[in-house]
């Protein structure tokens, strides 16, 4: 039996700022169209870690049956290191996933019954990240997929439950949380391109090959930026995000340098920083 820390090892924590940062934007996007909800961003934010615990387990899983896992440089796999049974960590996916889901029901309860249908295709693309006979991301699809969910999907879902509509700096706003999360798995592949490519695992990152996943991560962390200054014509305080930048320099730099193997591990933890600075400065500007 795996002990506490070990499961919380194996949610992955480094990664949980791309679940809140969502949330966090999308609100600010909302009290600035004077509709904050506070109960609803703060149900928001349960499903959206709920998610993202739900995936890292399921991806744990599911990776560790396959025997992609044994093999790592990263942090810690329950499956892969034989800490915990294969069954626990599957009950663990499904019970965060049952938990998203009865939140999300709540959600759709008080504006949208659509909302359901949203849900049901963030738990799917959730589950099938690495599950399931043809997992899309063993298909060099996985950024297209944390673009849409936690980029489009979180930011306008959170405006929407909370304003009940969705004004155009939701979109806006969406884009460069959503590359940020790129970045972050971007990141993550990067650093598993030699053990991907012995399991047959083709992520983007073996797609590309080491030197344009490394210009890809760059771009992820560089982009959200002139995003920032075109949002900043009808909304000047979004400048503020400018003020994480600097943050966004010694992981790129490390990235560009050439870093492999255990040297890209603080990279995740640089990113979640940028992420969360970012998503912060962002919000307040669009709040106000």
């Amino acid at each position: 039996m795996a002990t506490l820390s070990q499961w919380v090892a194996g949610s992955r924590p480094r990664t949980l700022p791309a679940s809140l940062v969502p949330v966090i934007v999308g609100t600010g996007v909302a009290i600035g169209e004077g509709g904050a909800v506070w109960w609803r961003a703060l149900l928001a934010a349960f499903v959206a870690l709920a998610l993202q615990v739900g995936v890292n387990y399921s991806n744990d899983y599911s990776d560790g049956v396959k025997g992609t896992d044994e093999e790592r440089v990263g942090p810690l796999r329950l499956v892969g290191s034989k800490v915990a049974k294969p069954g626990q960590v599957l009950a663990a996916a499904l019970g965060c996933f049952l938990a998203a889901a009865v939140a999300g029901l709540v959600l759709a309860a008080v504006t949208t019954w659509w909302l359901l249908l949203v849900g049901a295709l963030a738990i799917l693309a959730a589950w099938f990240y690495t599950g399931g006979k043809t997992p899309y991301g063993y298909r060099a699809l996985g950024e297209v997929s944390v673009f849409v969910f936690f980029g489009l999907v979180a930011v306008v879902g959170t405006v929407y439950v909370q304003v009940e509509g969705i004004p155009w700096e939701a979109w806006a706003a969406a884009v460069p949380v959503g590359l940020l999360a790129c970045g972050l798995l971007v990141a993550n592949n990067l650093r598993d391109i030699p053990t991907d490519e012995v399991t047959g695992k083709r992520t983007l990152a073996v797609v590309l090959g080491d030197r344009w996943t490394r210009i890809l991560y760059a771009a992820c962390a560089a982009l959200p930026y002139p995003i920032v200054l075109a949002v900043a014509a009808p909304h000047p305080w979004a400048l503020l995000a400018l003020l994480s930048a600097p943050l966004s320099v010694p992981p790129t730099q490390t990235v560009l340098r050439g870093a492999t193997g255990p040297e890209l591990i603080p990279v995740l933890g640089g990113t979640g920083r940028l992420q969360l600075a970012f998503g912060a400065l962002l919000a307040i500007g669009l709040a106000l």
